[in-house]
This record gives C-alpha cells, sequence and structure tokens, in this order.
C-alpha cells in the first residue's frame, strides 16, 4: 500500500495499527532547538512503537557535522536491527507534533524507500484524541526469514557547502526554516563559533509557520505560501536549518503541497555559519 499524501491522519494509523507490514517508529529527540518544548512527566508512545534514534544511531557518529545522515551501510545496520525491510510500510511520528519526524521520512527517501510517512500531529494530536497509548516501546523480533535492509541510496536529495555555494546566483531558490531573528543575525546562534546572519539570496520560512497546533497546515495554504516566497516556479528548492533537522520540515511541507524538487542541505547553518570562507548575509 502506497499513499501519494507525505503525512498520514491519527485515525488512518488507529485503524491501520496493526497491519502485518506496518513499522511504527519514534523518531523524538532528546535536544529540541527552535520551538518550546513539549515535556512529559513520565513516558508514553503509541502501541507497536519502535525507537529510531536520530541522536546516536541514525546519524554519522564519525562525522564532524552535527547530525550528520547517516552511510547507507550505518542505515541498513539500524535498520535490519529494527526488523524493517524493503516491503515495510514506515510511519513515523515524534513527541512535539511535527518536529523531528520529518527528517527520519527524508532519511528514508535518501535511501530509496519510498513506502514511508509521517503521522500528522505526532503524539500530542494522538494524545488529545484519547487513542490507546503504552508505556513501553515494542520489542524487536527478528525472524530467521528475515532479510537485511539493502539501502538505495538517492544522492540527490541531500548536499554539502559546496554545492550551496555553487548554486548562489543560479535558479535555484534556498529555504531556511530557522526563526527570523537567527536568519537576520539579530539573535545569537546557539551553538559556539557559529556566526549570525543566512545564505546569501537565501529565503526565510520558519518552520513553526507551516503548522496549525501540532498539525500541517492544509494543502492550499501551503501552496499559498510557497507561491508567495518564491512564486509558481518549479526550480530546485535547497532546504536549510540549524542543522538539517528542521530543515526537513520544510521539505515535507514543499512534497505536500505538490513540489517535487527538494534537497536537503544537511549541514545547514552549524556548517556554513562555522565556516568563515563562507559569504553571509545579514538582516531580513
Amino acid at each position: 500500500m502506497e499513499l501519494e499524501y507525505p503525512l498520514v491522519t491519527t485515525a488512518w494509523l488507529e485503524a491501520n495499527l496493526f497491519e502485518g507490514n506496518l513499522v511504527l517508529l519514534d523518531a523524538s529527540m532528546q535536544s529540541v532547538v527552535g520551538k518550546e518544548p513539549i515535556l512529559y512527566d513520565e513516558f508514553v508512545c503509541i502501541p507497536r512503537s519502535q525507537k529510531f534514534d536520530i541522536e546516536q544511531v541514525f546519524c554519522d557518529t564519525t562525522s564532524s557535522q552535527l547530525h550528520a545522515m547517516p552511510t547507507p551501510e550505518q542505515f541498513e545496520q539500524g535498520a535490519t536491527a529494527l526488523g524493517i525491510d524493503r516491503d515495510s510500510l514506515v510511519v513515523i511520528y515524534d513527541n512535539q507534533g511535527i518536529y523531528s519526524a520529518p527528517r527520519a521520512w527524508w532519511m528514508f527517501k535518501l535511501m530509496g524507500h519510498e513506502n514511508v510517512y509521517v503521522l500528522d500531529g505526532g503524539l500530542p494530536q494522538w494524545l488529545s484524541e484519547e487513542r490507546m497509548t503504552s508505556e513501553s516501546y515494542q520489542p524487536t523480533v527478528i525472524d530467521e526469514e528475515s532479510v537485511p535492509y539493502v539501502a538505495d541510496f538517492q544522492p540527490g536529495l541531500i548536499c554539502d557547502a559546496n554545492y550551496v555555494l555553487e548554486s548562489l546566483g543560479g535558479d535555484s531558490v534556498i529555504l531556511d526554516a530557522r526563526a527570523a531573528g537567527r536568519f537576520a543575525g539579530e539573535v545569537s546562534e546557539p551553538r559556539s563559533g557559529v556566526r549570525c546572519g543566512h545564505i546569501p539570496g537565501s529565503v526565510n520560512l520558519p518552520f513553526g509557520e507551516l503548522l496549525r497546533e501540532h498539525r500541517m497546515k492544509r494543502v492550499e495554504d501551503l501552496q499559498a505560501m510557497f507561491e508567495q516566497l518564491v512564486g509558481e516556479q518549479e526550480a530546485e528548492r535547497i532546504f536549510s536549518c540549524g542543522s538539517g533537522i528542521t530543515a526537513c520540515i520544510l521539505i515535507l511541507a514543499s512534497v505536500a503541497s505538490g513540489h517535487d524538487k527538494a534537497v536537503l542541505y544537511d549541514g545547514s547553518w552549524a556548517d556554513w555559519g562555522s565556516n568563515a570562507d563562507l559569504p553571509i548575509e545579514q538582516g531580513a
């Protein structure tokens, strides 16, 4: 089963929760930057969930880059350990609504897995509707017939600083998901040694503006927002943020609105702002 829209509703998930090939992943992060975090008195998750650890497992810990995407080999090892295969229907959520789940979703896309979706509204929406919960993750069971996950890496979905630099002044549009104050260079960066400002020519779209409470705004609203910022052009969109996490919220919104040329600048501002050789702009 493949769906056209990149998000699924809580009602859809509840109705399909016990489908045999469905894999439900909790991609919540310990570190939440750029929004007031939702805190929980005790652990709770959606039944059948498994932990998808972006910060320690599904990242390249050998890289100097913060929250670097895992290599295909690292992803394959982690996915296999969770019992995921190429036929799995993967649904991802997080405990902030829509925050880090889009990062995991884009990671699966990067590895060539198309049958992957984000739960619209995540755990907060699920809890607000008083749906069934669990106090622990589902244990991973790997049977003897399981086959190792094999990635089909899609290098065109991700880029580095050199690619962005070469794109300046071209047809590509660069969108920055950080808050307006950080984009303008009026607020200090949360990471030491990172300059203030933004990539020259980039456009600011704070990720919170794409959300209505915990959920993604309607398709028509998303389309109007992108059209107002970048016009109706079908040019490639390069997405950036602080460290490559919330940029994926913009990618999710862009894909949901019908645009299909998205590239993640994985290092994002933590990478660009740390390199004194790269140009910056300040101001709105």
